[in-house]
């Protein structure tokens, strides 16, 4: 933890409920509007959902796909590794830099979950940012030294989802 009121904090969005990403994408938007530049780096995801449009209207973000796709149905892949591995490694570098005023490490915690990287290196990431850098991890399964690390955690918990209805995945609402 850093010191009270001191700039760049750590905040992570977890749980098992709807709306990390969404919120992540919120905050990147009230920084924006706020005349801040964003960064977000898309761990395990491959496919750009809707949200990722917001890119071509601002001019201070930048948003990168660091990884081939989900895992349902099969173990990740050496290449995933590999995957994860370069992303961190440029995620650290935009940290360190201090380029961007908020970066969003969006299912961070996914990757960890899957052992594509070690919660050690992502911690000497995070720790060795730039100072005024606020930094936004997302994804279920966070660990508890992540959590420890963090400044401001909120767990997404699900009490209802229509998904055991057999809704799918909708247009503008969950993609």
């Amino acid at each position: 933890m850093r010191p009270a009121g001191s700039c760049g904090y750590l905040h992570v969005y977890t749980g098992d409920g709807k709306g990390k990403t969404t919120a992540a994408f919120g905050l990147a938007v009230r920084a924006l509007c706020a005349g801040q530049s964003v960064y977000i780096g898309q761990f395990v995801k491959s496919m750009r959902y809707n949200e990722t449009k917001i890119e071509g209207i601002f001019d201070r973000m930048r948003i990168e796909q660091l990884g081939r796709g989900c895992f349902i149905g099969h173990d990740p892949e050496p290449a995933d590794v590999g995957m994860a591995r370069e992303g961190l490694a440029r995620c650290r570098a935009l940290l360190v830099s201090g380029e961007y005023d908020l970066v969003i490490l969006d299912e961070l915690t996914i990757a960890l979950y899957y052992r594509l990287l070690t919660v050690g290196e992502v911690l000497d990431a995070l720790r060795a940012r730039h100072p005024s850098v606020e930094v936004v991890v997302t994804g279920r399964y966070a660990p508890q030294e992540l959590v420890d690390e963090a400044d401001l955690v909120t767990e997404m918990r699900e009490v209802k989802h229509y998904y055991t209805q057999g809704v799918l995945s909708r247009e503008g609402i969950d993609r």
